[in-house]
Order: C-alpha cells, then sequence, then structure tokens
C-alpha cells in the first residue's frame, strides 16, 4: 500500500513497526488485522526484488498517534500463523529506541511448563511489572521446537525486575513452581558479540559466572541519557517509557492495601466488622442473620358481632339420625304354640 519513495513523508510517531512476521502473511492480511484497532493510512512490507518475498517485517501507519500507541499494547506478541508478532514504534531506532535501554535487566525464568508456556503468556505475566523492551525468549529445541522449560524477559528498569523476583520467585505457572532470577551476563565472543539469552554466560573478577543486578550496572541505568530522552517523547515524564498492558485498568498498590499494615500478609486490608447485637427480646439461641430476618406480622382479629343477634348455637355432638337410617329393627316375636 506504500511505496519507498513515501516511506519518509510517512508520520514517524504513529507508525508501528511489525517484525517476526511469517512469509504467508501479506500486506492485506495486515490491514485487516490492524483495522480493528484503528484507521490505518498505510501499510508498507518490503519486499526481495528477486524473489518477491516480504523480509518478515512491516511498518503500519495510522492516521492517529493515539491508535498507534494502543496498537502497541493490543498487538504485540499477539500470534499470527504461530508466530509471535513484534510491534513497537517505528521511529525508535537502534540510537534512541529499545536496544539503548537494555540496561542489564535481564531475568531468568525456569522450571516451566513445556507444553502450556509460551512466549505470550510470558509477555502477559511480567508486562504487569514494567515495560518489556524486547519478546520474550524461551529455549527451544531445534529439531522439535520443543520447550526447553526456561525462558528469559528483559525490562528497562531495574525496579521492574527487582518487583518481578519479588512477586513472581517461587510462584505457580500453569502449576509449576518457576524460578526468577537475574540472567547470567552474556559470554563476549572473539569478535567482541555474545548471545544475551544464554543460561551461562560471562564471568566476573573472581572467575566465576557474574549475574545481571549488579551496583555498576544499577549505576549505569540510573545515568542512561536515553530514558529521560524517551520519557520527554512520550510525554510520560522521567517515570517511564510506555505504558504496559497489564497495568491499564490496575488498582495501585496503596488502594489495594499491600504494603501497609493492618491486614494478614501485611498489608492494609481492613478487618471484617463486628456483628451487630441481638436486638432486645430475642432467644438466645437466635443468631444475628435470623435477628436480620423480620418476624411476619400476627394475624388481622376478627370482626365484631353486630348487636341484638344471638350467637349462634354451637353444632351438635352427634346429629340425630334420620329415619330408616341407623341400627336394623329388632326380630319379630316367635309366633305362638300350637293348641
Amino acid at each position: 500500500m506504500a511505496s519507498l519513495a513515501n516511506v519518509e513523508h510517512r508520520n514517524q510517531e504513529a507508525t508501528c513497526y511489525v517484525g517476526n512476521l511469517d512469509p504467508s502473511v501479506t500486506e492485506d492480511l495486515i490491514v485487516e488485522l490492524f483495522t480493528q484497532i484503528g484507521r490505518v493510512n498505510s501499510v508498507h512490507m518490503p519486499k526481495d526484488k528477486l524473489t518477491g518475498l516480504h523480509s518478515g517485517y512491516g511498518f503500519v501507519e495510522f492516521l492517529d498517534v493515539t491508535d498507534a500507541d494502543y496498537a502497541i499494547q493490543i498487538m504485540s506478541m499477539v500470534k499470527l500463523f504461530s508466530r509471535p508478532m513484534r510491534v513497537s514504534k517505528s521511529s525508535l531506532d537502534k540510537k534512541t529506541g529499545s536496544g539503548s535501554l537494555d540496561v542489564g535487566a535481564n531475568l531468568f525464568i525456569g522450571n516451566l511448563d513445556p507444553s502450556d508456556v509460551d512466549e505470550k503468556l510470558l509477555y502477559d505475566t511480567f508486562s504487569a511489572f514494567g515495560t518489556i523492551i524486547k519478546p520474550p525468549k524461551i529455549m527451544r529445541d531445534d529439531m522439535t521446537n520443543q520447550s526447553k522449560g526456561f525462558g528469559f524477559v528483559s525490562f528497562d528498569a531495574f525496579e521492574a525486575s527487582d518487583l518481578a523476583i519479588e512477586c513472581m520467585n517461587n510462584q505457580f505457572l500453569c502449576n509449576r513452581q518457576i524460578t526468577v532470577q537475574y540472567a547470567f551476563k552474556k559470554a563476549s565472543s572473539p569478535n567482541g558479540e555474545g548471545n544475551d539469552m544464554v543460561a551461562e554466560g560471562g564471568r566476573g573478577p573472581s572467575g566465576m559466572p557474574e549475574r545481571h543486578g549488579s551496583r555498576a550496572e544499577r549505576m549505569l541505568a540510573a545515568a542512561n541519557p536515553h530514558r529521560e530522552f524517551l520519557s520527554t517523547k512520550t510525554g510520560l515524564g522521567g517515570t517511564g517509557i510506555q505504558k504496559t498492558p497489564n497495568t491499564l485498568f490496575a488498582t495501585s498498590a496503596s488502594a489495594r492495601g499491600i504494603g501497609g499494615a493492618g491486614g494478614p500478609m501485611g498489608g492494609g486490608i481492613p478487618s471484617m466488622p463486628p456483628p451487630p447485637p441481638l436486638p432486645p427480646g430475642l432467644p438466645p439461641g437466635m443468631t444475628s442473620m435470623q435477628s436480620g430476618i423480620p418476624m411476619p406480622p400476627p394475624p388481622p382479629p376478627l370482626p365484631p358481632q353486630p348487636q341484638g343477634m344471638p350467637p349462634p348455637p354451637p353444632p351438635p355432638m352427634h346429629p340425630p339420625q334420620p329415619p330408616g337410617m341407623g341400627m336394623p329393627p329388632p326380630p319379630p316375636p316367635p309366633p305362638p304354640p300350637l293348641p
């Protein structure tokens, strides 16, 4: 729907980058899918000049910036032809984009159910704690594509990763007690590159494997200038980069009474009020629930008898039997003797 000549004229703030697309995905399918979010202005999927196949990604331009932000929140990690889509703002390049937000808040998620837990479930579960800067990664077998039972999640801030560890470590996900901790740092290769998604990686000064979340990483993350740039760019101040889908309608911890005193689990959950006292005149065995049920009113009195008329006689105990009714007659007397 859009040519390369029109790419530079796109509204970058209202354009979404859609990646990890299956070869079967077409521009018409992308238009039909993202039209459910908002008004689509154009769709461009770069294609190979020889084969005519797209490169596995595309750009969706909306008429409104709000629709683009909503598409990122709703469509990210949604599976299309069994492949989770990666949806982000196209205006985020390598210098000011999500790659610069990789401060080292990378978590290792272990003991995952291989059949029930996928990347979408990890995204929906952990995006409640903060902004996930890259799609969650579940390590799979190269031959069978079966999950190996562990994966990785990367946040844009250590506050979010610390909260995720505090809330999710040793909790149950799909009937399995998962392990949430900081991942090992990536091992540097001779050419200076490394794989961030590894179970064991770089080693510290003592020669032992070193995990993310060190004090040095936290100091560098606090002084990251790209966080302030993107916070100003998105108008969210210095508190965050973007809104996460699972926290849009969530109540705050103070509103839920979590973290205060006075509740069971250390929260400020108010206790149940005592039952009201029993009203006077009730028997001791009646409960407060029974006392709350009103008693039925007494029956109305009988109407008074009119003056000057005698009362009706009482009904006889044994009414008289009519003739021919009752006991049979006695037998006739015997005949007189013959002379």
